[in-house]
Order: C-alpha cells, then sequence, then structure tokens
C-alpha cells in the first residue's frame, strides 16, 4: 500500500464498515431536530431510522462545517507525517468547501514539508463515494499520491449521478424549487428528474407525471451512459423506497447481465434532509455527464 492517506467526508454516503475497514478519516457532517445535534454516522440504522421520522413529520436540519473544525481535522492526517488528498462534496453544492479550503490554506503554512491536496470532486453523495472506493483501491494497490491525484482529476466527470425525488416540499423548503412549483407540482404529480453536469451542480433533466415515469426516466438515463457495463459496479442509494431500488436494480441486471453487481444501500441523512424520503439515486461510470 502507498503510504499516503485518503480521506472524506461523511456525505460520501459510504457504510461505516467500509470507512473503518479502509482506514479512510472522515469527517462528520451533523444534522439537527430541533435543538439536538447528531453526528452523521454512516451507519443504515441511523439513516433508516431518520426517514421513518421525516415520513412521520419531523424535520431535519443540517450545517456546515466550519472552518475551526476542517483546521483540526486536516492538522490531525498532517501530524502522521503523511501526505493527504482530501475528497469532499462538490464546491457548487455546499458552502463547506469554502471553509474546507480556508483551513487547508492555514494547515498547509503549518506543515511546509507535507502536502495536503483537496480536490473539487464535482460529485456527491454515491458519486463522491465511488471516487473515495476507486482511489482508496488503487492506494491500496500501490498507485503513488501524485499519480493518485491524477487519476481522480482524470475520471471525477466520468462518474453519473441520477435522481428522483418523491415530494417537492423538501426542494422547495431548501430553495431549490419556488412554493408555487412544489404546489403545482403535488397537484399534478410532477416528479423531477435530476443529474449532475460537470459544473457540479444538481440540475433537472426533466420533469414527469407520475413515479413510475420517473423511474423509467432514470433508467433510460442510464442506458444512455453506460458504454463499459462490464465488470461494473453500479450503486443505488434510496430513501425508504427500497421496492422502487430493488425494481431498478432488477431491470439493470437484466439488460447488463456482465454488471459485476448492483449495490443496493440508504442514502446518507445529510443530503437526505434536503430531498425527503423517496429519493432514488443511481451512481456508476459513463463517457460523459449529459441530460
Amino acid at each position: 500500500m502507498a503510504d499516503y492517506i485518503i480521506a472524506a467526508a461523511s456525505t460520501a454516503d459510504l457504510p461505516h464498515t467500509f470507512l473503518e475497514a479502509h482506514q479512510v478519516p472522515c469527517i462528520r457532517y451533523t444534522y439537527s431536530i430541533g435543538m439536538d445535534v447528531f453526528e452523521d454516522d454512516c451507519k443504515e440504522e441511523s439513516r433508516q431510522k431518520a426517514y421513518e421520522a421525516m415520513r412521520g413529520g419531523v424535520v431535519y436540519s443540517t450545517s456546515m462545517i466550519n472552518a475551526a473544525t476542517y483546521a483540526d481535522f486536516f492538522r490531525g492526517l498532517l501530524e502522521t507525517g503523511k501526505n493527504v488528498i482530501y475528497l469532499d462534496m462538490s464546491k457548487e453544492m455546499s458552502s463547506s468547501h469554502i471553509a474546507a479550503a480556508e483551513a487547508a490554506e492555514t494547515v498547509r503554512k503549518e506543515f511546509p514539508d507535507q502536502t495536503l491536496y483537496t480536490m473539487d470532486t464535482r460529485c456527491i453523495s454515491g458519486g463522491l463515494g465511488i471516487l473515495v472506493e476507486e482511489m482508496v483501491r488503487r492506494r491500496e494497490e500501490g498507485m503513488s499520491f501524485d499519480d493518485a491525484i491524477a487519476w481522480g482529476e482524470e475520471h471525477k466527470l466520468r462518474i453519473m449521478h441520477r435522481f428522483t425525488v418523491d415530494d417537492l416540499q423538501y426542494l422547495k423548503r431548501g430553495g431549490r424549487v419556488s412554493n408555487a412549483s412544489a404546489m403545482v407540482g403535488a397537484l399534478l404529480s410532477i416528479k423531477p428528474v435530476l443529474y449532475v453536469p460537470d459544473d457540479g451542480k444538481l440540475t433537472v433533466a426533466a420533469k414527469v407525471r407520475g413515479r413510475k415515469a420517473a423511474l423509467a426516466a432514470i433508467l433510460d438515463g442510464v442506458k444512455r451512459d453506460l458504454v463499459d457495463p462490464d465488470g461494473q459496479t453500479i450503486r443505488i442509494l434510496h430513501a425508504d423506497c427500497m421496492e422502487d431500488a430493488q425494481w431498478l436494480k432488477t431491470e439493470l441486471l437484466n439488460a447488463y447481465p456482465t454488471l459485476a453487481e448492483v449495490v443496493i444501500s440508504n442514502l446518507g441523512v445529510i443530503i437526505g434532509a434536503h430531498c425527503g424520503p423517496g429519493l432514488l439515486t443511481v451512481f456508476y461510470f459513463g463517457d460523459r455527464r449529459k441530460p
């Protein structure tokens, strides 16, 4: 194994078992219910409990990580004497990226003989998780620090992200759709189909009538993107909609029997708090990002 650290944020939505098994240091975002603050522990049971609570009307809120917290995290990594690659959400999706950049600039001055590389991944959630997994695997296979950075920069825009949400009220609460749009969407059962383009922003690819049409649109999008399915692992993350996730998994395996596997897991609470239960996402490698 090459002797450097790949660190991540909990918004990579990887299971805590992966982070522990592969020694990936992880800075934890937090979420709140009223005055009570909880750490994003990346555990399946915590995620499922959160979505059950949301369906019961409990409102979750999230907070950015401040520069001081990032600085402490980075400082602890560099005190090992190793170089560090840090992977977090796309800067277009989180104001925490600015705090991380400020903290990194400060801490680098304290460790002039080491390198702290912070990547604008242009990825979120399971897409970020795929990038972390692939770079960790290459480090474990002996890829050098500089080559791992080059590989990540070269391949990050080949990671596809496709989403649909079930309740526009969550996007309204986060300012991503207007109140009027949310009301009309609810009345007409409009479901947005979203993706992440090269700039790293969450963007609407289409608006369709009904959940089945949204799921079909996601499947069609995957089929347009997927040019090299042989041996690839596709990741489906869901917010308390296992039946839909299983449907998509079955359709993908039927269409691409040479896939290595299709893995289903719960979406992390931080992203889920902004999109609500019923969010279904799929992540995989394609040729280029497109609607």
